[in-house]
């Protein structure tokens, strides 16, 4: 995997706090390393897997967990996003955007995607990985199309009052959740 010098630093040092602390069974990349699309612009999206026996421990420490891979400016959770198992970090020194997503080996039972394996302890990511396949979600059709042409009248009624910000927000919402997808479909891709 070819990294930037900086996000390759800081995975190493992952690595190590990982592979020393008897909780952990694994730790997987995902995001831009799967598709090698990284560059130095790029966030490390890890996949931290934990033993079932210390994982409600370990999710009250992830903030602590967190600190010691860097120097932490700033961590939160991901709720915002659907995902409460993920705590997003900010890092200086350098200024690095790292998710942790913390998961049970059996968390990998339902995935979108295989992330890459860069350490497991007693192949528990692999053996995991043979019951079963990635699934990501396919945009819903008849969801978009149901809704298409309310949200097309919405915006042409902010356009009309002049409500040019409102209009900006709906352009970008039809992109995210309806034309994106479907164009990425459209071209092979998965839709995100």
């Amino acid at each position: 995997m070819d990294l930037p010098y900086e996000h390759s630093r800081f995975l190493d040092r992952t690595l190590d706090y990982i592979k020393n602390d008897a909780r952990m069974l694994g730790l997987a990349v995902a995001g831009s390393c799967i598709t090698n699309t990284m560059d130095e612009f790029s966030d490390l999206d890890f996949v931290v897997v934990v033993s079932e026996a210390h994982y409600e421990q370990v999710m009250l420490e992830r903030k602590q967990i967190a600190s010691a891979l860097g120097n932490l400016l700033v961590a939160f959770t991901g709720e915002h996003v659907g995902e409460p198992r993920l705590l997003i970090c900010l890092y200086d020194h350098p200024l690095l955007h790292v998710d942790l997503k913390f998961v049970t080996r059996s968390d990998f039972q339902k995935r979108i995607e295989d992330p890459v394996i860069l350490w497991e302890r007693e192949s528990v990511i692999s053996d995991e990985f043979k019951k079963s396949s990635p699934i990501h979600p396919m945009p819903d059709l008849q969801w978009i199309e149901d809704r298409f042409w309310v949200w097309i009248h919405y915006m042409a009624v902010k356009l009309g009052r002049g409500e040019l910000f409102e209009v900006i927000d709906c352009l970008t919402f039809i992109r995210a959740i309806a034309l994106g997808p479907l164009s990425l479909v459209t071209h092979g891709q998965l839709p995100r």
